[in-house]
């Protein structure tokens, strides 16, 4: 006696042949695209240390024009990074409808935030009162 799914059009084994499987293609590419996307911006994220100590590393090395020169160069390339990419993370993440990968984008941008927050108040902010002044 054949089964339902075999009464369906589907064959015995229950697997639906490519044209009758509910979604699309286009979303599983979409998807794909998403999830690549979500990896790379993680990957670019995490380098931001790395540009950051790249003029140091490269002074040890013995190349120290490199920090003398270009080591600002560094440093704002590794403040893009840290700022830029868990904010367009957080974006295809919500695009892709990902929540995992909006809590890790959201932690990327804590960690990425304390830092430039505490350069900003004692680098910027609290050098600026004169001796002898309480600010």
């Amino acid at each position: 006696m054949p089964s339902a799914a075999y009464d369906a059009g589907m064959p015995p084994s229950g697997i639906a042949p490519e044209g009758r499987r509910g979604g699309s293609s286009s979303t599983g590419l979409a998807s794909a695209r998403a999830d690549r996307t979500i990896r790379a911006l993680s990957w670019w994220w995490a380098s931001a240390p790395l540009l950051l100590f790249a003029p140091a590393i490269a002074q040890a090395m013995g190349l120290p024009d490199v920090r003398r020169e270009v080591g600002w160069a560094f440093a704002l390339m590794a403040l893009f990074t840290a700022v830029l990419a868990p904010a367009a993370g957080l974006v295809v993440a919500r695009v892709g409808d990902r929540p995992e990968a909006r809590g890790r984008f959201l932690i990327m941008a804590v960690l990425s935030g304390v830092p430039i927050l505490f350069f900003l108040f004692f680098g910027v902010l609290f050098p600026e009162c004169p001796d002898g002044y309480h600010c």
